[in-house]
């Protein structure tokens, strides 16, 4: 390619990566004069590309918003970083309903690269395993996603047709206060102001979303986030769990699946053990109990399980299996490797004893 054209063409890919370029900034990357700069400019105006010029002392170069470039240039790190992020999306579960968009929008960049970097991109995407299985996502409808998106931004109420759970069809007002994606959904949060109640919503459920005149102003502080991951806490499943647990609600937070469970931190009075440091109230609802245990147990901290009574028992439970197998010794050790039992570690027997209130951990913390 001959040099001049190379320079407009990489004129053309800097102007692409957005903002306002000085003439000296675009000289010294081209490394030619400033006066050959706005020559390989109105090459690209002669080519219908719409290069604006900014004059004064802050002017420069820039291309014109929302112009659609038909050449669009990628280095090999855009490239990649443009393909990892259509493959990650799509097993996040964060797409909109238009499925095939990511995998046309892929093979478009693969369909305009070089051989030698399509070779080396399709090399990574090829050996590229994962550790997590692909989440099932519920996809919201593209033209949904936009119209709620715009009315967050502007502060505009919309009106939706929104299906739940049990089947019901429902129209109705919402003040959308921010969207969030978890787990391979997205949600709304906003104002009902038919109820006067913050609600969520999933996006997938809602067939149609048209914004409506007139503004709201969004609560201060508001947390669209932490209002669904406590939506999620709180939806109601077969059993309530209520605990306390010597700790931060920070620290156990930081240590639960989110959207497992509601913490609140107690004051010294309120807890079991006004001697015992900082307390938290955990609450969960959840369908099955059995895996319950471990995770509490995973918190390494002192805890008292307020109900339900079931959950003591699965807890004895599994703490006798845990000493039961921390005594047992591989094949062929034993006394005459020098490894005696512990006289004092308790029995199963002794562990299945315990009173009515669980606790489980040691009573002072470690170093942190």
């Amino acid at each position: 390619m001959p040099r001049p054209i190379a320079r407009v063409l990489t004129l053309l890919e800097l102007l692409q990566s957005g903002g306002l370029r000085t003439g000296a900034e675009l000289a010294a990357r081209l490394e030619v004069d400033e006066r050959t700069v706005r020559r390989y400019a109105d090459h690209l105006l002669d080519l219908d590309v719409p290069v604006e010029s900014v004059r004064g002392r802050h002017g420069g170069y820039r291309l014109a918003a929302g112009y659609r470039m038909p050449p669009l240039m990628l280095s090999d790190d855009e490239a990649l970083a443009v393909l990892l992020g259509l493959v990650a999306g799509q097993r996040a579960g964060l797409m909109s309903a238009a499925g095939t968009a990511s995998e046309t929008a892929a093979a478009k960049i693969r369909r305009v690269l070089p051989e030698r970097l399509g070779r080396r991109l399709d090399a990574v995407l090829g050996s590229l395993a994962f550790t997590t299985p692909p989440r099932t996502s519920a996809v919201p409808e593209t033209a949904v996603l936009l119209a709620i998106a715009d009315a967050v931004r502007h502060h505009r109420p919309v009106s939706i047709r929104y299906t739940a759970a049990d089947g019901r069809h429902s129209e109705r007002t919402l003040h959308p206060y921010g969207l969030v994606a978890h787990s391979g959904r997205w949600y709304v949060s906003g104002g009902d102001p038919a109820v006067g109640e913050e609600r969520t919503f999933r996006l997938d459920r809602i067939a149609d979303a048209r914004t409506l005149p007139g503004t709201f102003e969004p609560p201060t502080g508001f947390d669209p986030a932490e209002r669904v991951l406590a939506g999620l806490a709180t939806a109601p499943y077969r059993h309530e769990v209520t605990a306390r647990v010597q700790e931060t609600a920070e620290y156990v937070l930081a240590r639960l699946p989110a959207g497992l469970a509601i913490v609140e931190e107690l004051s010294s009075e309120e807890g079991p053990d006004p001697e015992g440091g900082r307390w938290s109230r955990v609450e969960m609802r959840v369908d099955r109990l059995d895996w319950l245990p471990a995770v509490l147990a995973s918190l390494d901290r002192p805890f008292v399980i307020e109900r339900p009574d079931e959950l003591r028992g699965l807890i004895t439970a599994f703490a006798a299996r845990l000493a039961h197998s921390a005594r047992n010794t591989p094949p062929g050790a034993g006394a005459e490797d020098g490894q005696e039992p512990d006289p004092l570690a308790p029995a199963p027997d002794d562990l299945a004893r315990g009173g009515g209130r669980t606790a489980v951990g040691p009573r002072s913390h470690p170093d942190r």
